[in-house]
């Protein structure tokens, strides 16, 4: 019995360019990378004119406006405070150490007077709201989007918008500068205590100084800094939520960026506002 004769391999595919898909891929990223903020800032845009609109139409629901103001402000009350306490605990401490190495300890009082005022109210108010209050929204937002109830509310003629995001962005814009005047108080409240009662500065000199150099444009431009923020935070709160997908997974995703996000935009916004205010130049 002969041996049947080996048969040729079949001939091996032309072999593809390995660099092209490496190239086509990191293409792809660098674009995704480069427009990925691009959509957001536009998405963004657009929940802002959407709000805006329907902000001045009827029907006008002030009781959604109060159940937010209340849900915003009074419930980050105590953490408002406490963050100022310490934060005006511990920049008196500093200020107070830095000033003695060459005799200028008395100004600590107008220091940290100017610093809460300008900008550790309005940013350090901001970035608890966005901790507490924004993430919540995000995720209540975000829950009943992947359970179909904003569309229940379409199909029942009630504007999403209108609803869910107007009266959470309006409660942010008016409780925002309010926590700031407590955070502010509380702040100077601590420094207060551990510049008088514990470095022994004068009462009368820490506050007078205080009086003398803080004035009310210095207090105006960190309400309006907070004004600002508080719109912002509810309303990328709010677009995180609103368009979430992926069940509960997703919620999750959504909320973890719209805490990163409402961090960079509070730190990027105050360089802006504060350089609007100022006069200056942004670069």
């Amino acid at each position: 019995m002969s041996a049947e004769a080996p048969t040729d391999p079949a001939p091996a595919p032309a072999a593809a360019d390995a660099g092209e898909p490496g190239w086509k891929a990191a293409g792809e990223r660098v674009g995704t990378f480069v427009l990925a903020p691009l959509a957001e800032l536009g998405m963004l845009a657009r929940m802002l004119f959407e709000t805006m609109f329907w902000l001045v139409r009827p029907p006008y629901r002030g009781r959604l406006l109060l159940e937010q103001m209340e849900f915003i402000g009074v419930g980050s009350v105590f953490l408002v405070s406490l963050t100022g306490f310490f934060i005006g605990a511990v920049l008196g401490l500093q200020l107070v150490d830095g000033f003695r190495q060459f005799g200028a300890e008395n100004q600590t009082g107008a220091v940290v007077g100017i610093a809460m005022a300008r900008e550790m109210g309005p940013v350090f108010t901001a970035l608890m709201i966005s901790s507490r209050a924004g993430s919540a929204m995000t995720t209540e937002l975000g829950s009943m989007r992947v359970s179909d109830q904003i569309n229940a509310l379409v199909v029942l003629a009630v504007n999403p918008v209108q609803y869910l995001i107007v009266p959470r962005v309006l409660a942010g814009v008016i409780t925002a500068p309010i926590l700031t005047l407590l955070f502010n108080v509380v702040g100077m409240t601590g420094a207060y205590l551990v510049c008088v009662h514990m470095l022994s500065i004068d009462p009368g000199i820490f506050l007078g100084r205080m009086q003398w150099l803080v004035d009310w444009p210095d207090v105006m431009q960190g309400l309006t800094k907070a004004a600002i923020f508080g719109g912002t935070i509810s309303l990328i709160a709010c677009r995180q939520g609103f368009h979430a997908t992926g069940g509960a997974a997703g919620v999750g995703r959504a909320t973890n960026r719209s805490v990163v996000h409402n961090a960079i935009a509070i730190l990027a916004l105050d360089y802006v506002v504060t350089a609007v205010i100022l006069g200056q130049g942004l670069f």
